[in-house]
């Protein structure tokens, strides 16, 4: 069974849930985006998905990309689905009209990259760049630059990479030593990186990379860093010495080339000032952030889809309080695993689409402390999407798979390759663990949880302490404020105590923020009938995922403890 688009959940989470038309239209480049329109948009991209992405998904997993003599071939199709995707608009939604792009919102190109990693992740990994390549282009590129390459990237006709990691340096960038010398009215960069998706393939006629290397004066560490654009081929035409190494054969995203890159004097130009090419490369690292939160709700509702047709298709035993054979869907063990997942799903999409609402909110509300406010959420709540959702989609995946049985780990069915596709989302744009740190470390211990404060206060005005969920809501975010000001005061003392248990915080946080979703989707969905689509999952996060709260509180606590008493 391919992937379906579930547009009526999708389209409820939106206007009814989270009011986004209405949020949308305050904003002077949205006033005309009309939730006729948002909803235009999305059937329309849910068509194309379902269509011309989703039936290559087995084919790129089975055939995989080939390489020969540093030249990458895509699976049959993939090339021809890509070039459909780009001459119909689809990579430029979001992009301003200035540079070829459609200049819609932000989260109409979140609900369609959710689509596409649900259909087709190793496809998907082809685009997943663009939009991140954009921006920082966009906001650091000299006018040249962007006259050259900025709509090419915002069309999609090109398509970009992001050239970070080398074999010595994963997540440690400034152990970075590819190197950048100037020459003429450019630079020549020399260097090997690693894991570069997308770094060569024949999707498109040209691949723009984006660089991090050392100018020769560069200061050691991550500060040194400089960011080069260097494409496949010169304006003129001749083919830039970068050569593909060789691709990786991997566990999964075999539809995806990750290539080990080589850059051999090759021609670049400087992007933004030198050495504050990481304040550049953050830019589309956020981006990207993003885009692999949502890749996990994707992948979960793919695996979830599968799961949930299986359950009620397939007789196996009684049921309790059946006569005969039952549908695995009516035995509580299989209820409880498809409910769990739905609640991750559904309650993910509202802080997904609420945080890409916020980037738009971010960018051209009339009113600065609004700005302000849009901003924080983006800051806090992209690492705890990565992190928890990602983690979701490979353990929540595996649980769907559980659903068939021993079909399951077949391949014929389908589901095993979801598992196996979402395993690298927990790894890559910075792995959980780092997003973890740059949660607690970063954005909460500074100010002593300030901002994080602010957020979640902004969050309890409308909730309403005399009903039981609400209530629950705002004791998880009381406790949530009192870790961070604890952690916070314990810091001073004992420095190391956030990274043991920053996992522990983000996880913490993520649940306090799902249950929080939750209350906004009652609110908003019909309570007209004793059971509806959102009574099951409303039950599975009361029951399955919340009282995990209190077992993080405990592990923080005790830590707390051992450090110093007073804390605890």
């Amino acid at each position: 069974m391919d992937f379906q688009p579930r547009l009526d959940d999708i389209q409820h989470i939106l206007t009814a849930v989270l009011d986004t038309p209405a949020q949308l239209q305050a904003l002077p480049p949205f006033a005309e985006v009309d939730a006729d329109l948002m909803q235009q948009v999305q059937e329309e991209a849910g068509k194309f998905v379902a269509s011309e992405i989703a039936p290559l998904q087995r084919i790129g997993d089975e055939t995989g990309c080939r390489f020969d003599a540093g030249v990458v071939t895509a699976p049959p199709g993939f090339r021809q689905a890509y070039q459909a995707f780009w001459q119909g608009g689809w990579p430029s939604l979001a992009c301003a009209t200035e540079d070829g792009g459609q200049g819609l919102p932000a989260v109409l190109e979140a609900v369609l990259y959710e689509m596409l990693s649900a259909a087709n992740h190793g496809w998907t990994m082809a685009p997943g760049l663009l939009h991140g390549a954009y921006e920082c282009l966009k906001h650091h590129g000299s006018e040249e630059l962007k006259a050259r390459y900025l709509g090419k990237i915002a069309t999609g006709e090109w398509l970009a990479t992001m050239c970070l990691t080398e074999p010595h340096a994963g997540s440690d960038l400034g152990l970075v030593r590819t190197k950048a010398t100037p020459q003429g009215d450019g630079y020549r960069v020399s260097g090997t990186k690693i894991f570069i998706s997308g770094g060569e393939h024949d999707l498109t006629d040209n691949i723009v990379h984006l660089v991090l290397a050392r100018l020769p004066d560069a200061p050691a560490g991550p500060k040194g860093l400089s960011l080069f654009l260097a494409p496949k081929f010169l304006p003129d035409g001749s083919r830039n010495p970068i050569v593909c190494e060789r691709i990786e054969e991997k566990m999964g995203l075999h539809g995806s080339p990750t290539c080990v890159m080589r850059f051999d004097d090759a021609t670049g130009w400087l992007v933004g000032e030198p050495n504050r090419g990481l304040n550049a490369m953050f830019v589309m690292m956020n981006a990207a952030r993003m885009h692999v939160g949502l890749q996990g709700i994707g992948l979960l509702e793919a695996a979830w889809q599968k799961a949930s047709a299986y359950a009620q298709e397939r007789r196996q035993m009684r049921a309790p309080g059946a006569s005969g054979t039952s549908l695995i869907a009516e035995h509580p063990a299989i209820q409880r695993m498809l409910d769990t997942q739905r609640a991750w799903i559904d309650g993910g999409r509202v802080l997904a689409y609420r945080t890409a609402v916020e980037l738009d909110i971010a960018k051209h509300h009339a009113d600065a402390t609004r700005r302000e406010s849009a901003q924080r959420w983006c800051s806090l709540v992209t690492p705890v999407l990565k992190s928890a959702w990602t983690h979701q989609a490979f353990h929540g995946g595996s649980e769907c798979l559980q659903v068939f049985g021993g079909h399951g780990y077949v391949r014929e069915w389908g589901i095993e390759q979801i598992v196996r596709d979402a395993r690298v989302a927990m790894i890559y744009e910075g792995t959980n663990e780092i997003q973890a740190i740059d949660l607690l470390v970063r954005k909460v211990l500074p100010d002593g949880g300030a901002a994080l404060s602010a957020l979640l206060q902004e969050l309890t005005e409308a909730l309403d302490a005399q009903q039981p969920a609400q209530a629950a809501v705002l004791q998880r975010f009381g406790a949530v404020r009192d870790l961070a000001a604890q952690l916070s005061r314990a810091n001073a003392q004992q420095a190391e105590l956030a990274y043991w248990v920053a996992d522990d915080f983000l996880r913490a946080v993520a649940l306090a923020l799902l249950g929080w979703a939750w209350t906004r989707i009652e609110a908003a969905s019909p309570v007209d009938t004793a059971a509806t689509r959102w009574t099951a999952p409303a039950r599975a996060l009361k029951d399955w995922i919340l009282p995990e709260f209190d077992m993080r509180l405990q592990i923080i606590r005790g830590q707390l403890e051992r450090v110093h008493p007073a804390q605890a």
